[in-house]
């Protein structure tokens, strides 16, 4: 049903010279005009500004003569009182009455004394009329319309979102690895590198071997999980050059041997290295099918390696070995070395900073999780068999390294023992050697000094050197890879706008080779180094860092209680994470304090910079779920406290169907919502239940999206029904949780009722009803063009897909304009066919122009520069409230809010108020009084006393034409004729409810009539909506007064709030 209102234009205003609160005497019977009062000069009104002092003083000028008066209100605080104007109730019906405007009548004008608690000192308080007295039917002989359809048709309803056809990628080729290809070998790989066999002997000889089993245990924990951001992708990419430093070391070492070093060792280093890093570049570019085949094949080396290490620790060493410090298992080396001995201030953590970077392995896997056949079992099996494999292997080794070599050794084979010389508990000279003069020179060998320990306790050297190779080119490779698809996926991701150049992907593996190049260009940075003792420590913080992410998220997630997070490991507890968390920022400090000072504060800026920047992504992290939690921890206590009146915000029901297609009423809802009130966009879906359901639930997702980027907090809701009225009601009585419920339906005037079907009528008067029903406030918000641009948004629509269509027929023309032969044609077509292109001759174009040059009257511009009229600041002016009847304070509370925002802030409150033409100073002093109390800001206050006056004859003529189509004109007819019309056009208006209701008809219009003499300036007019009696007034009268009573206005807010308190003047 559409809820727009007419198309109308502002008619010339006729200057007046009469005061604004000039009145006309009544007469009570309504048969002639009043005269005009004599007085000219119309008083000014300050702008009246209530603060600290507001309640003890009320500045306002005053008519001469009425100086007593106003000194009485301002020493009282109070206002002078009323005559005896109301009776308590009828004798008779016992129904309660008031005079409003000098009439009878149940709806009842602003009063403070609705508004005072109970018990008050003040004066006693009032209940003013419910909104359940004024609504229902009262027994009357009064001839009524009843309702006359039971199921209509949603007149506006909106075409959902066609689903684009899903697309399905060619899978065909893609290369997935199992557990144990894709993730232990890569993870045992990484874990045996450099360290293992160039520094874990080095590291034995300064901690001791109890002190590797302490830094062993410590660092290969359970931690594994995904990529956690840049730092990580960095880290990896540092790690490519310190492995391949590594195997320059042992390249550079052999050249020594050889007597072949090309410069010096540095420069040797930097230059094999660099020549590394080219090659595994080539074997990583090739694919991840061949560097999965050359882990394979360089584990297989390793394994060799370390049994051959094993093996020579039992062949008898011979002299040349042992002057080097090998002297197979002794348990009096076992003992020297057990204990540490730190020297050339090297400390625990130092040693540490070295040897972590053997832990970094086990995110090898997990770092490719993309190209596994099954994630969720490979990784944590993997991993798991591959930490307790390499665990093994590091303890084996130490204890044996340790168990076998001394830590200082000279290399002579002469240095032996010298008859009756004391040892002094040392193994070596226990065992026929003296190397005490390593203690005051530097020696080359031994734990302390030879990096190459493995090489010469193993049974055949080369055999290691080849583990050497194996160990640190298969880490290189697998860091060379994981780097850039850690990258890649970040950059997909699309949290960095900057990086996305890099999300590109290439082949059926979609192969990072652009991350791949800048990965390359990070290695050979830190290659240049050349020392592999600088580069370790390095790459310690940033995994520390990355570590304590994936630690506190794990405790995150639990924390969060999220259903989705259901951690298989079985011995998992969410605080062993949050201690390992801390334990590696900790750790960070002791290593190096300044360099985990400037890692967190890039950490930190990353953090800043993406959640100021808020990318469109969706993780279902465990921050949104503790957000959840939270809100739902929130609405759960919100409901154990009663609603206070000081804690009152209008809470909407908005029917805009598509949010996009009325902006102007979510925009103008919008403004006295946001940051205060819930604000709900609603649409109606009827037809067959199946086909709105599946139009309903595409577009979810689209229209809650169209709301946050246009950043209007709002939700999106939607119902199917049989009957558009069927579905409103079900959205008044489901919507919102808690104490979060709507509690205003916000709706557009129906702009064309007189030419829609009458169930649409019906409908739309209908939902009014049911808003009562419920003891909802009621919105109606009319504006000259009219709401809905849906039609304009089709056209768009269209135009941009015929845009899009002839780009990409353009770009299929030109990547085969150079391809000759029947093959290049059909691949042309073929091309054209996948963009859903029917036509691919040049009449495309010429159609494509002519919608683009379509008369911009076809989709009415003036009415999509009306749909943005709120969204724009307001010039400076008045919002002009006209609050005639009191429904609670919700009328004025709602301008109000409007003049406290950015827009509006520019747009002053005038109040009007109707009172009778005794008492209009009185009132108005009454009224400044409640404002002041309410600490509302005014401009002006106007007492209107001629409200229930006859209008002109012109203004009256325009109505009864109006009415006239839908008039039964019963009266003239005989009375078995009239029945029969009855029955059949039960929705005509007839004469007897003509009559009846004819002085509130005359009101409509007359009102009217002063809102063109006073509000036709104002940038928006707040107007108390009449509520028309269930069974009394048909809905095509109901809809004739909201007409006439808007016609030819500014913007007009039509308000009744549910005659609650809305507003209070108690603290």
């Amino acid at each position: 049903m559409s809820l727009n209102n007419s198309s109308n234009i502002f008619l010339d205003s006729v200057p007046s010279n009469t005061n604004r609160f000039q009145v006309n005497v009544i007469n009570e019977n309504h048969e002639s005009s009043a005269a005009a009062n004599d007085d000219t000069d119309p008083p000014h009104y300050e702008e009246t500004s209530f603060g600290d002092e507001a309640q003890k003083r009320l500045r306002i000028s005053f008519r001469p003569g009425n100086q007593e008066c106003y000194d009485n209100f301002l020493q009282s605080g109070d206002t002078a009182k009323t005559d005896a104007s109301f009776h308590a109730y009828d004798s008779h019906t016992k129904t309660y009455y008031l005079q409003t405007f000098g009439h009878n009548t149940m709806d009842a004008v602003p009063k403070i004394e609705y508004y005072r608690n109970t018990g008050s000192v003040s004066g006693p308080k009032a209940n003013r009329p419910s909104l359940l007295e004024i609504h229902e039917q009262l027994a009357k002989n009064v001839v009524v319309a009843p309702s006359s359809a039971d199921r209509v048709a949603n007149g506006d309803g909106i075409p959902g979102d066609e689903q684009a056809e899903n697309k399905e990628d060619d899978q065909a080729g893609v290369v997935k690895f199992g557990w144990v290809k894709g993730v232990l070998v890569r993870c045992m790989l990484n874990i045996w590198g450099v360290m293992l066999f160039i520094r874990l002997s080095w590291i034995v000889g300064e901690a001791g071997i109890g002190g590797a089993y302490y830094l062993i245990s410590r660092s290969l924990g359970p931690e594994f999980g995904g990529s956690i951001g840049l730092i990580f992708a960095f880290a990896n990419a540092v790690a490519v050059a310190m492995y391949v430093v590594g195997f320059a070391e042992t390249v550079v070492d052999l050249l020594k041997e050889s007597d072949s070093m090309m410069v010096d060792p540095t420069n040797d280093i930097r230059i094999i290295g660099s020549i590394t890093v080219v090659i595994l570049l080539g074997i990583s570019v090739a694919g991840m099918e061949w560097e999965a085949k050359a882990q394979v094949i360089l584990l297989v080396i390793l394994l060799i390696a370390i049994a051959n290490f094993f093996i020579g620790t039992v062949i008898p060493s011979n002299n040349e070995k042992k002057s080097r410090g090998f002297f197979n298992y002794q348990a009096s080396i076992f003992a020297e070395n057990f204990g540490p001995r730190f020297t050339k201030g090297e400390g625990f953590f130092s040693v540490f900073a070295i040897f972590f970077p053997a832990a970094t392995g086990i995110l090898a896997g997990a770092n490719i999780s993309g190209d596994l056949e099954d994630p969720q079992d490979a990784i944590p099996r993997g991993t798991m068999l591959a930490i307790f494999i390499t665990t093994v292997a590091y303890l084996g080794v130490a204890i044996c390294v340790g168990a076998c070599v001394v830590r200082d050794a000279t290399g002579n084979v002469n240095d032996t023992i010298i008859s009756g010389m004391n040892c002094n508990g040392s193994a070596a000279c226990g065992l026929g050697y003296d190397f005490s003069r390593c203690r005051h020179e530097p020696c080359q060998y031994g734990l302390m000094n030879n990096f190459q320990v493995m090489s010469m306790v193993s049974g055949f050297g080369p055999l290691i050197t080849a583990g050497i190779f194996s160990a640190t080119l298969s880490s290189a490779l697998a860091s060379l890879v994981s780097a850039p698809k850690v990258f890649q996926a970040l950059c997909k991701d699309n949290i960095y706008k900057a990086l996305q150049f890099f999300a590109k992907g290439y082949g059926k593996n979609n192969e990072p080779l652009r991350g791949y190049i800048l990965t390359f260009l990070i290695a050979m940075a830190f290659i240049l180094i050349a020392e592999l003792n600088t580069i370790a420590p390095i790459i310690s913080n940033f995994f520390l860092a990355s570590y304590a992410l994936i630690n506190f998220s794990c405790f995150h997630a639990s924390y969060a209680k999220s259903p989705g997070w259901r951690p298989a490991y079985g011995i998992y507890n969410m605080w062993v994470s949050l201690f390992g968390a801390v334990l590696c920022c900790a750790v960070m400090f002791v290593i190096n304090w300044w360099a985990a000072v400037i890692t967190y504060v890039i950490e930190f800026f990353l953090y800043i910079y993406v959640t100021y920047k808020k990318p469109e992504v969706n993780w279902g992290s465990s921050t949104q779920a503790l957000s959840y939690v939270s809100a739902l921890d929130n609405a759960l206590e919100l409901t154990t406290v009663e609603d206070h009146v000081k804690n009152f915000r209008p809470q909407c029901i908005v029917l805009t169907g598509g949010p996009m297609t009325r902006p102007a009423l979510l925009d103008i809802t919008h403004a006295f919502t946001k940051n205060s009130g819930l604000c709900i966009c609603c649409e109606v879906f009827v037809g067959p239940r199946k086909l709105c359901v599946k139009e309903m639930n595409s577009g979810m997702g689209k229209k809650q999206a169209w709301l946050i980027k246009n950043k209007i907090k709002a939700f999106y809701a939607a119902v199917a029904a049989d009957c558009f009225r069927d579905g409103v009601r079900s959205l008044l009585q489901a919507s919102g949780l808690g104490r979060m419920k709507p509690n205003t339906l916000v709706i557009g005037y129906k702009k064309n009722w007189r030419k829609a079907p009458l169930t649409e009528i019906e409908n739309y008067v209908g939902i009014i009803h049911d808003a009562f029903d419920f003891e909802i406030g009621v919105v109606i918000v009319r504006i000259s063009q009219g709401f809905d641009i849906s039609q304009v948004l089709q056209v768009q629509e269209e135009l941009e897909r015929l845009e899009q269509e002839r780009l990409a027929l353009e770009a299929t023309i030109k990547d085969n304009e150079c391809q000759e032969g029947s093959g290049g044609i059909r691949a042309l077509f073929k091309k054209a066919g996948k963009l859903n292109i029917t036509k691919t001759t040049p009449k495309n174009d010429g159609s494509i122009n002519t919608i683009q040059s379509m008369h911009v009257g076809e989709f009415n511009q003036k009415l999509v520069e009306a749909s943005t009229q709120f969204k724009k600041k307001q010039e400076k002016g008045t919002i002009d409230v006209w609050w005639l009847f009191d429904d609670g304070g919700l009328t004025l509370l709602i301008p109000y809010i409007l003049t406290l925002r950015k827009k509006w802030k520019d747009c002053k409150l005038r109040i009007y108020v109707g009172g009778k033409i005794n008492r209009i100073e009185e009132e108005k002093i009454a009224m400044a009084s409640l404002l002041s109390k309410f600490r509302i800001k005014f401009a002006d206050i106007h007492i209107i006393g001629d409200i229930n006056i006859k209008p002109n004859k012109e203004s009256w003529k325009v109505f009864e034409e109006m009415i006239e189509p839908y008039r039964l004109h019963e009266s003239c007819k005989d009375l078995t004729t009239a029945e029969k019309l009855k029955r059949e056009t039960p929705w005509k208006i007839t004469d007897a409810e003509l009559e009846a209701v004819k002085e509130k008809s005359y009101r409509q219009v007359r009102l009217n009539e002063l809102l063109q003499e006073h509000s036709r300036a104002a940038n928006l007019i707040v107007l108390s909506l009449p509520v028309a009696r269930k069974g009394s007034i048909s809905d095509l009268l109901y809809m004739a007064w909201l007409e006439i009573l808007t016609k030819n206005l500014p913007p007009v807010l039509l308000v009744r709030g549910n005659h609650k308190n809305v507003l209070t003047f108690y603290s």
